[in-house]
This record gives C-alpha cells, sequence and structure tokens, in this order.
C-alpha cells in the first residue's frame, strides 16, 4: 500500500522520521505542495522562493538516486493531499508538524480532508529539538524569558538522536503526474539573483558539506568570532534549517560529539535554543508577527518616512556599518546577525520606522526567513516582544562598527567607494578632513551620502517617544549612545 510522505519544510532524506517511517511500510510517494495561498500573508518572500526551487530540485535528484522521485502539485494543501491519495490509492499521509500559526491552521484542514477521504494523517515532531508545546513553566505557563526556557530545556530528556535515512525508496507502482518544477515559478523571471547563486548552494548534499565545514573550521571559536561579520565565524546554517535541509537533531548531535555544551555562554548550541525560544513564542502567541507582544507599544507613535526607509533598504543611510549590512542582504539574500542587530535598530530607533517595516523587507530578502526568528529578532530589537533589549538601548552605528568591524573590512567589501579610505574614518567619513576624503576618492553627498539623521538627535527622539508611552523611561538609564 502506498503511503505519500508530505514534505514541507523538511526537504531532506537524511533523518526524515515522516519518510522513514513511511519507506518502512512499502512504496513511497513524496509529494511537495505549493500552496501560497495556505500560508496567508506571510507566503514566502522572493529569496525564500529562489532557495525553494533550487533545493526543491536538489531533493528530487536525491530522492531518484534512491529509486523515488518528488511529486509536485500547487493549490490547497486540503484539496491536493486527498486527490492525490485516491489517485496513489494511499492509505496514510505522513507529514511533520510545523509551528508557524497558518501552517498549524493548514495541517488541522488537511487532516480533516483527509480523514472524510478515509485517509490517516500521521504527523511527527521533525523541526524541533523539544516539543514547543510540552516546554512549560512551573504553573504551566509558556515562557517570555529566554534563559529559564532554556534551563527547563536542559532539564528534559535529551533530543531524540537522528533516525538515519531509509536507504531504497520503493516507488509507487501506478505513478501520478506531476508538474515540472518551473511551473510553480519559484525562480526570479528577471534574473537578479547572481549573488545569491554566487553565496549559496541550496540542497541536502550543499547542507552537509556545510555542516561539516562549520564543525571543522567554526565550531571552535564560534562563541568569540560569531560577532565580527568581517570574519567568517558563524555557521551559515539557518536557511539550511528552515528548509529542513538539515534537521536540527543532526545538528545537534554532530556538534555535542565535537565538544559543544548547551550551557557554553555564546556558544552554538545556546543559539539553536534560541531558534526553539523563538518557535515557542510564536506558538503561544501566534498573532506577534503583526502585533507587539509588549502591549504599550500597540499605539506607539511610529513615523511614516518613506524616504528614509528607501534609504535604509537601499543601503544609503550615510552610516556605512548599516548600510553594509543592507547591502550585504541585497547581494546574497543573508546578513551577519551582528549586522542585523545593529540594521534593525538603526531603522526602529535612529528612523523611528515601525518594526514590522523592516520584518516584512526582511522576509522578502532573507534566504533564512523563517517567521518565528524574524518576528523574535525584530521585537527583541524594538523592545516589544519577549526577552526584549528595553526601547532605550539604542546603538550607535558608529560605536558598533568601530567595536565590530574595527578595521573596516566589513564596511570595504560592501561599501567598495569607502575601502580607500583610511579604517579610521570608515565608520564616520563625514569626521574625515577634505585631503583623506579626495585621496580616497571619496566626494561626501556624490560618491557616498551623508548621514540621513543626525544620532545623537535621533536617539533624543526616539527616548521622547517611549517616554511620552511610559513614564517609567524617563527613570531609564541612557543605554548605549
Amino acid at each position: 500500500m502506498t503511503a505519500i510522505v508530505w514534505l514541507r519544510a523538511d526537504l531532506r532524506v537524511v533523518d526524515n522520521p515522516a519518510l522513514r517511517a513511511a519507506a518502512a511500510e512499502g512504496p513511497v510517494a513524496p509529494v511537495f505542495v505549493w500552496s501560497p495561498e495556505d500560508d496567508g500573508a506571510w507566503a514566502p518572500g522572493a529569496a525564500s522562493r529562489w532557495w525553494l526551487h533550487r533545493s526543491l530540485r536538489a531533493l528530487d535528484e536525491d530522492l531518484r538516486a534512491r529509486g523515488s522521485s518528488l511529486t509536485l502539485v500547487a493549490g490547497p494543501a486540503a484539496r491536493e493531499l486527498p486527490r492525490l491519495a485516491r489517485e496513489f490509492s494511499a492509505r496514510r499521509v505522513f507529514f511533520a508538524r510545523r509551528a508557524e500559526p497558518a501552517a498549524a491552521e493548514q495541517e488541522r484542514r488537511v487532516a480533516a480532508a483527509l480523514a472524510e477521504a478515509g485517509v490517516e494523517a500521521r504527523a511527527f515532531e521533525a523541526d524541533f529539538l523539544y516539543d514547543p508545546e510540552a516546554v512549560r513553566g512551573g504553573e504551566g505557563k509558556p515562557y517570555r524569558v529566554f534563559t529559564p526556557f532554556w534551563r527547563r530545556c536542559a532539564q528534559l530528556p535529551p533530543p531524540p538522536p537522528p533516525c538515519g535515512e531509509p536507504g531504497t525508496l520503493r516507488a509507487p507502482a501506478r505513478p501520478v503526474r506531476s508538474l515540472s518544477l518551473d511551473a510553480l515559478w519559484l525562480a526570479p523571471r528577471i534574473p537578479w539573483d547572481a549573488g545569491l547563486a554566487a553565496a549559496f548552494e541550496p540542497g541536502e548534499r550543499a547542507a552537509a558539506r556545510e555542516l561539516e565545514r562549520f564543525l571543522g573550521d567554526g565550531l571552535e571559536d564560534y562563541g568569540r568570532a560569531r560577532d565580527f561579520p568581517a570574519a567568517p565565524g558563524t555557521s551559515r546554517l539557518s536557511a539550511r534549517l528552515h528548509f529542513g535541509e538539515l534537521s536540527v537533531r543532526r545538528v545537534w548531535r554532530e556538534a555535542s560529539r565535537r565538544g559543544a555544551r548547551p550551557e557554553a555562554k555564546g556558544g552554538f548550541l545556546g543559539e539553536l535554543g534560541w531558534r526553539e525560544f523563538a518557535a515557542h513564542i510564536l506558538l503561544h502567541n501566534p498573532l506577534t508577527p503583526d502585533e507587539p507582544l509588549d502591549p504599550r507599544f500597540a499605539k506607539f507613535p511610529w513615523r511614516e518616512d518613506s524616504s528614509g526607509l528607501r534609504a535604509w533598504r537601499r543601503g544609503e543611510t550615510g552610516y556605512p556599518i548599516v548600510d553594509a549590512a543592507m547591502r550585504e542582504l541585497w547581494t546574497t539574500g543573508w546578513m551577519h546577525n551582528r549586522a542585523r542587530m545593529i540594521a534593525a535598530s538603526f531603522l526602529c530607533k535612529d528612523l523611528l520606522i515601525d518594526w514590522r517595516e523592516g520584518a516584512r523587507w526582511f522576509w522578502d530578502t532573507l534566504v533564512d526567513a523563517d517567521l518565528a526568528s524574524n518576528t523574535l529578532g525584530w521585537q527583541w530589537t524594538a523592545g516589544c516582544g519577549a526577552d526584549a533589549a528595553p526601547f532605550f538601548r539604542v546603538f550607535n552605528p558608529v560605536q558598533q562598527g568601530e567595536r565590530w568591524d574595527a578595521e573596516g573590512a566589513y564596511v570595504a567589501r560592501w561599501i567598495p567607494e569607502l575601502a580607500r579610505l583610511p579604517a579610521r574614518w570608515r565608520h564616520a567619513p563625514w569626521t574625515a578632513p577634505e585631503d583623506a576624503l579626495s585621496a580616497a576618492g571619496v566626494k561626501l553627498g556624490r560618491d557616498y551620502p551623508r548621514p540621513i539623521v543626525d544620532h545623537a538627535q535621533a536617539r533624543l527622539r526616539a527616548l521622547a517617544a517611549f517616554a511620552a508611552r511610559d513614564p517609567r523611561a524617563a527613570k531609564a538609564p541612557g543605554g548605549l549612545a
């Protein structure tokens, strides 16, 4: 009897519990349903669709090497999966749960439609180390602060080991028509993706190589090197985990074998813990992609500033560390995590633009756009979410650049017009003497913009806006000027 495996954010063969369980019962029909309508307002953005196109192609190649293939269909999953069950004569559909609110609702609709058709739906936990629903506080309440959440996770049984791979997969006796990958229109129609292709190779095999590279070259020094955007100190595994080309349990197990410990401050396993925490917050607060968790920010006086937003998106704010970050994002579909915090702080605090504008832009341009992590990160920076940095903590973009990119290498890479300017002025080129600017071939306002806001004044404006909403802010420390 053929079983359908409904693949979603688990685009892999190794350590895929749904695929392995289905293969143990007989012929398997791996299926991907392209249904952006099921995702509602948070359907995959342009960079995510680029990655998805290539990851699906790689997955189909891996399945064919094992005697199977990927069936592609488009339309609401609650309509397409019962139809495929009839055509494959399948009596079971296996799938992995997801934490996003729209995905959970999709699962409920699919399960109901399959039950009506006499087909069993079998769900697996495969995307997290711990069940996001099971981690609760002493009174059974969900957490809002990371440290007690992670401490509670440490008290639970250790994450289950990876389940390996199913080996040879038996194809269904009767094939079903599949759409071509190009028919899903995931790849860009206008070729803007050269930078993404140069930076990343989607697919499970490439993900395994990336994991091995990181474990061998980056894990030991991760806690120190991860904060410097010019250095290759991060894992760059976020998109791999989001699309499920690697299971988080496999990454956890391999990193643990190389000496990583969950309690290590700033360590890699703790960063996986933040991924778990983000899913936990989203699961229990499903409105947070569109609404602040902190009710004080429900009617916060964010500014309408189309020119400022446009300059931020284009990397033309006049603050080099911010602009380098935004240009890295636009070129590669990825941004260093430290740079993400600096760029996000500038939008929310210096420009006083609603964090949701930034979250939407990241959603469309990041290859690793993950609803839980994206929401947590933006609300953290804006000061309105779980475990958030207080709003009065305002990053100074010049000092942040000088601290985390002391030699200006990150700026020089992404803003080549400043590459010849000596490093001591590279994070604040408006302070450089005219002869230094001339020698570097830089004329401010022509080759590189002057700052669109004065940081000191913008910081005071942001603090005043917050104090108007919460009088306690008047007694708050000055934050990072």
